[in-house]
């Protein structure tokens, strides 16, 4: 089936910037707040969000098989289990009533004032309820950086590392959207020249660059998932924000992993990107260094070239740039990573969440967390203020941002922005 909303010379006849990250050919997906105290599924052109519940009531969606209900719900899961055919027939449906040749919707100004909402009549919500996380530790450059700050250079990767995409479950329940605030943690930490722990709030605060896929109902108990079949079950994708408290994490990791240190929040961007809307934007991923198994072997472009920033702000203070990134810097894709998952008969549902782990490049600036960019702090960065940052301090806010372009079109993620406040007190 193909995609007429991709359309790169489609026009739509709502103003919008020449370098919005919204374009017709994005229609991404989403949950907000309405101006009258209405949830609603929804999706973006341009500086306007759109009521898709509206939408449908109206009978803009004729001859789609929807049920009345699928966009007055207050989250996405149910649609996303509707399945790819459903995910594109709305798009393109979508991209035809807001195209520019198409009066319908663009001269009928009692539904338009039923439809269209500003930003700033609209609070955006999680897109999904996050049955399931899983993150993973995908970034070569990242794993060995980290690997040769802990353990030394010929030890950084595990022998593991280069076979499986490593991973672990992490806690749905502490997702949030782009413009929560969070507190710094509480933990246990084993300060340096320390013998025993000792307890308190976490020193070294840390973002995570990462991107997440949101899957649909793919499997049965049982049933893995092959490779080059794994796309047809990703609904789409969103900027991701690990929040990692390092000090904690390096006590408590050994021998099962993180816990504490990354279960007290992640945020997203609150646009879902889908699949489709990034197939322009497929590349070649890095080449394996040593052969895989035969289940992660897969053909064809499996990675996305979408460009990542990373900005603090402190408080009262100008953004500084401290981070460019890339998605196409994963060794390992999201294919794999969805194949290894379910390898073994592990189910997965609409909505669960899978993290590309932190993304870094092979050059200093393009390194995916404080961790790496200060190189554990023996390093500082030094803000557009004057002041430095070693790890993330009390009231600075982390901002990431994505987008593909290519010279027809701009896709973008909007941004996930996050404030970290000072801890409770106990």
């Amino acid at each position: 089936m193909p995609i007429k909303a991709n359309d790169p010379k489609r026009k739509t006849w709502l103003e919008t910037s020449p370098d919005t990250d919204f374009p017709i050919q994005n229609i991404p997906f989403g949950v907000f707040l309405t101006r009258d105290d209405i949830i609603t599924i929804g999706t973006r052109i341009g500086d306007y969000a759109i009521d898709l519940g509206a939408l449908h009531q109206l009978g803009y969606f004729k001859g789609i098989d929807l049920t009345d209900d699928i966009f007055l719900q207050d989250t996405l899961n149910d649609f996303i289990s509707d399945g790819r055919k459903t995910w594109r027939l709305v798009r393109d449906r979508i991209a035809e009533i807001f195209d520019k040749e198409n009066p319908t919707l663009r001269d009928n100004e009692k539904h338009r004032s039923h439809i269209l909402f500003t930003l700033d009549e609209v609070e955006m919500q999680l897109p999904v309820q996050v049955g399931d996380y899983t993150d993973f530790y995908s970034s070569k450059e990242h794993a060995t950086n980290v690997g040769t700050m802990f353990r030394g250079k010929e030890n950084a990767l595990m022998p593991n590392w280069m076979h499986i995409p490593v991973g672990y479950h992490g806690r749905s329940s502490s997702i949030i959207p782009s413009g929560i605030n969070i507190r710094r943690p509480w933990g246990q930490t084993l300060p340096a020249d320390n013998t025993e722990p000792v307890f308190g709030p976490s020193k070294l605060v840390d973002f995570e660059l990462e991107m997440a896929f949101i899957t649909t109902d793919a499997n049965v108990l049982g049933e893995p998932i092959p490779v080059n079949e794994a796309e047809e079950y990703i609904f789409g994708l969103v900027l991701f924000n690990d929040w990692s408290a390092r000090d904690i994490q390096k006590w408590e990791y050994v021998p099962l992993g993180p816990f504490l240190a990354k279960n007290f929040a992640s945020s997203i961007s609150p646009w879902i990107v889908t699949l489709d809307a990034l197939q322009p934007f497929k590349v070649e991923g890095p080449k394996p260094e040593v052969e895989q198994l035969p289940y992660l072997q897969y053909k064809g472009k499996k990675s996305y070239d979408i460009n990542l920033e990373v900005y603090i702000a402190p408080e009262n203070g100008d953004e500084t740039k401290i981070c460019t990134s890339n998605f196409k810097y994963m060794y390992w894709n999201m294919s794999q990573q969805l194949a290894h998952h379910t390898v073994n008969g592990c189910n997965v549902n609409s909505g669960d969440m899978m993290g590309s782990g932190t993304i870094s490049g092979k050059t200093p600036d393009s390194y995916g967390s404080m961790l790496e960019l200060t190189w554990r702090g023996e390093k500082p960065l030094t803000l557009s203020d004057g002041t430095e940052r070693k790890f993330i301090n009390d009231n600075d806010t982390v901002v990431m941002k994505g987008y593909c372009k290519n010279n027809e079109v701009r896709i973008g993620f909007g941004e996930c922005r996050s404030k970290l406040l000072p801890a409770i007190k106990q």
